[in-house]
């Protein structure tokens, strides 16, 4: 039986596979999701600087969700970076999962910033 510690553990070993080929740079900043049960995290990162140029969660006081555990709470976040990013003058980026399935949650955000005008 797989346990939830394993599961971690595999991802991350993904997360460090897929980093060593995905890079932010000042022109194309990496858009990196993390989620956890109970919220959803993403940040516009420029791995050049070391620096983040962007950031939206399901924990910032400007989005008012009664659930932030699901799909139309990562839609939110995901509409809400992509406004931050581009506010900032980014407008494509390199998309960096975090080792998640794209699936589910990280789908819905990566779909809500396509469509609120960044390009990746």
């Amino acid at each position: 039986m797989i346990t939830k510690a394993d599961k971690n553990v595999v991802r991350k070993k993904r997360h460090a596979r897929v980093r060593s080929n995905v890079v932010g740079t000042a022109v194309r900043p990496r858009l990196n999701v993390y989620r956890s049960n109970k919220h959803i995290y993403a940040q516009l990162i420029n791995d050049d600087n070391q620096e983040t140029v962007a950031s939206a969660s399901t924990v910032d006081k400007d989005l008012s969700l009664d659930n932030t555990g699901n799909v139309e709470a990562a839609q939110k976040v995901g509409e809400l970076v992509a406004k931050r990013g581009k506010d900032n003058g980014y407008k494509v980026i390199v998309f960096d999962r975090g080792g998640y399935l794209y699936h589910g949650r990280v789908k819905a955000l990566a779909d809500a910033a396509r469509e609120a005008g960044l390009e990746f």
